[in-house]
């Protein structure tokens, strides 16, 4: 094909001309990078003004300069510590060149440079390079300059005549999946320049709405093919119309999937208000004005006659779990069977208990599957969930396994939802066409989140709290101050509560110094040995995890040691105490949910979080944000600034390989927030631009699947 007649919707191939793709096409290919439109989207890390040669005076720290010279001195040291590709060896390089127009000097670095590097720069005596200037021991370089060798009439040349030379661009262009820059720069140079001037803008009929660059001006000003000044003028706009475009088309597909949602045929169930009114009555409490809303927004979507995805996000200890247990009784008067699926053993092993005791008197079957339990007991459990013997089956992942047959599965409630991935969602949803899916949270969701990983669902949120809750008091412990936690534990303890101890580790690891399960279990045994002291992880068996449980909850246990399998959903209201060993090794929501398994009844809670060693200052600072706030919104933005993004959606969320080029949710919410706005108006109105975007992955399984 001739380059003359591609166009940006022609394959990369389609600037070669050989037939077999060569290994940088098929190596874009892999990255997801297919015809001339997507190469649009690798933006360079910088466009600059490729200045005059100067000599070496001009040469300032964090500024671009060019050079020539001649090369007086050259050494290669062998980098032991890497090796490259096929166990190449690998060498870092040190040129001195000597200024062609003076007799300063100026020293170049090559670090982790393979063989035939060594082999270039030992043929070059006159030289060119450009890159950033820096300084290192009061001496200025430049690493990884881009450099040639000069013929001796270019060298011979006079300064003056490279000074009436006009300036040009230089664009530097990212390594995409192992392909280098130099080689994306050449792929680049292959594209017809008219084809510039003719890139599609979907958004062209609404700029004068949106008030954002044409996408032309952007990527040709981003990629480096407009006059320089113009360059600088429309970088800031050229990038917010990108992010804008990345935005928007997150928003699309998630619209689109509510949209498929909300047409589909589900399930219709109906209740009457005697059935709600005798269902509360099992709780030995009211329902706060939050959880009544709530509820009547899942009986709405049962009753609608289309499959409910709605998410229930509310703090720790917010009820949310009574909403969800009337949902299920609902479902099941009417015929249906509900699942519970929950992250961890611990956890369902929770739920299955307090289930167990509040359905008392109720003739409702509530079945328990695990992955650890023997073969025999799994089979056993799996024929009763397939005649619907049980009508309530609380579980973990197992929920979802092909052997797992239902009966007539109605409700799937999905515990800690952020635990799971969409396609372990959609596993269980489709064990019954038509069924409906409640997920909950106690992870509060920042905005920025509630608009990407959870766009296409219907969200209710309980802020209120039980009245009965006498909250917790949080406390950073230091080496100084931990005896006196060691006193305040013992005192409580001696009152007849209880306390958790969490460490972030079972064992002793060799490569990280951490406090572990192992070690903690046997210096608290010395600390108290009047007390019962046990531990609880995920290794244990089945049956261990449910005794070990079981006894804690009847306080024949008095303290706890654990793993973070007691983050959510565990609740014992006689354990007042909850102690984190290693903090800094937790995620700040983590440690919100873990500080919410205390105070979660009469008696007020205490959570410390306890450093037996020095920790660096940044990670003190995240732990004040642990003891000075207790609103887990607050404490959800901050956990998300710091541990960034992610990959809204990425395989874990939706099985899609989704890179963000420009677009950040947190830095850059308020054109999320735009694109959120515009993306509704043009879907409600079904405007073309939207028949544009979903044509691209109407038949995408990851965004047309309704979970």
């Amino acid at each position: 094909m001739s380059t003359f007649s591609v166009d940006w919707n022609s394959p990369i191939k389609g600037l070669f001309s050989s037939k077999t793709p060569s290994k940088t096409v098929l190596k874009l290919n892999e990255a997801g990078f297919h015809t001339l439109k997507d190469l649009l989207w690798i933006i360079p890390l910088r466009v600059y003004e490729l200045p005059n040669f100067k000599t070496f005076s001009y040469a300032q720290s964090d500024s671009i300069f060019r050079g020539m010279g001649e090369v007086i001195s050259l050494q290669h040291k062998p980098n032991f510590n890497k090796t490259g590709k096929g166990r190449a060896p690998l060498s870092n390089i040190t040129l001195h060149i000597k200024d062609r127009y003076s007799n300063e000097t100026l020293t170049l670095k090559w670090f982790n440079c393979y063989p035939s590097m060594i082999q270039k720069v030992e043929t070059m005596k006159n030289i060119s390079f450009i890159g950033e200037v820096s300084e290192y021991m009061g001496q200025k370089q430049i690493v990884n300059p881009d450099i040639d060798s000069l013929l001796d009439q270019e060298y011979q040349r006079d300064i003056s005549f490279w000074d009436s030379i006009p300036t040009s661009i230089k664009v530097q262009y990212p390594t995409v999946n192992s392909i280098g820059p130099a080689h994306i720069t050449k792929l680049f140079k292959k594209i017809p320049e008219h084809l510039w001037d003719h890139i599609v803008d979907p958004l062209e009929s609404i700029q004068e709405k949106t008030q954002l660059l044409n996408l032309t001006q952007a990527f040709k000003c981003l990629h480096g093919k407009l006059d320089y000044k113009e360059v600088l003028k429309l970088r800031n706009q050229s990038e917010e119309r990108l992010i804008f475009e990345e935005f928007f088309q997150d928003q699309v597909k998630l619209l689109t999937r509510k949209n498929i949602l909300h047409h589909k045929s589900g399930l219709e169930i109906k209740t009457e208000d005697s059935s709600l009114k005798k269902y509360k009555e099992i709780f030995p409490y009211e329902l706060t004005t939050d959880q009544e809303k709530v509820t009547q927004d899942i009986l709405e979507n049962l009753s609608s006659g289309h499959p409910m995805m709605r998410l229930v996000q509310g703090d720790v200890g917010s009820g949310k779990t009574s909403v969800a247990i009337l949902a299920a009784l609902i479902t099941i008067e009417k015929g249906f069977q509900v699942a519970l699926m929950c992250p961890t053993e611990s956890l369902a092993l929770q739920h299955y208990m307090t289930i167990t005791e509040l359905f008392n008197g109720l003739d409702i079957k509530v079945g328990l599957l695990l992955g650890s339990q023997k073969p025999s007991d799994k089979k056993q459990t799996q024929e009763k969930i397939k005649s619907g013997q049980y009508q309530f089956i609380i579980g973990t992942h197992s929920l979802f396994q092909k052997s797992v047959e239902y009966h007539n599965l109605g409700l799937s409630i999905i515990d800690e939802q952020h635990k799971f991935g969409v396609n372990q969602r959609i596993s269980l949803t489709e064990k019954n066409e038509g069924s409906h899916c409640l997920l909950m949270s106690a992870t509060p969701i920042p905005r920025s989140l509630s608009l990407t990983q959870y766009g296409d669902l219907d969200i209710s949120v309980i802020k209120s709290m039980p009245s009965n809750r006498k909250g917790t008091k949080t406390r950073i412990v230091t080496p100084e101050s931990f005896d006196k936690f060691l006193t305040f534990l013992n005192t409580r303890v001696s009152m007849g509560e209880q306390a958790y101890v969490v460490v972030p580790a079972i064992t002793e690891s060799e490569t990280q110094d951490i406090t572990n399960l192992e070690s903690v279990l046997d210096r608290f045994k010395k600390f108290f040995p009047n007390y019962s002291i046990e531990g609880l992880h995920g290794q244990l068996s089945s049956e261990e995890k449910q005794r070990t449980f079981l006894s804690f909850k009847e306080n024949k246990i008095q303290i706890l040691i654990a793993t973070s399998v007691i983050e959510v959903g565990i609740n014992v209201t006689n354990s007042t105490i909850m102690a984190i060993m290693n903090p800094e090794r937790f995620g700040l929501s983590s440690l919100h949910q873990l500080r919410g398994r205390v105070g979660r009844g009469k008696k007020p809670g205490f959570c410390f979080l306890v450093n037996d060693k020095k920790i660096s200052p940044t990670s003190m600072e995240r732990l004040r944000v642990i003891e000075d706030n207790t609103d887990g919104f607050i404490i959800s933005e901050e956990d998300l600034r710091i541990r960034g993004e992610g990959n809204i959606f990425g395989v874990q969320q939706s099985g899609e390989t989704s890179t963000k080029v420009l677009a950040n949710f947190i830095t850059h919410q308020p054109i999320l927030v735009k694109a959120r706005e515009v993306a509704q108006e043009l879907f409600s109105s079904n405007h073309p631009i939207i028949e544009h975007y979903t044509e691209q992955f109407k038949n995408n399984p990851h965004i047309t699947k309704t979970v």
